[in-house]
């Protein structure tokens, strides 16, 4: 697939890149080339092949889900101009 300048230009518009006019040919010939090789990858047969997360089978080591930091709430709202019901009141800012 063959990207012309001024599909690269809308391209970079929308991600709102800047290119120089002298840029557009070099980056649409490369991103040419990137869909030409997704091209030719959408075309490998991948039927019955499982999708996998990671390429390599490992397990990921987890800590266990405990609470491990002393509870400070009381004092961290002492400071705060209004609490209710353990929550830090705030003025409303959305009509």
């Amino acid at each position: 697939m063959s990207l012309t300048a001024d599909q690269v230009r809308q391209v970079a518009h929308l991600a709102r890149l800047e290119l120089k006019p002298e840029q557009v040919e070099h980056y649409a010939s490369q991103l040419s080339r990137i869909l030409d090789m997704v091209s030719e990858l959408s075309k490998v047969d991948t039927q019955g092949v499982d999708p996998m997360a990671h390429p390599l089978a490992m397990n990921q080591r987890l800590r266990p889900d405990a609470v491990t930091e002393p509870d400070l709430r009381a004092e961290y709202q002492a400071h705060s101009p209004a609490v209710q019901d353990g929550l830090f009141l705030v003025p409303k800012v959305i009509e």
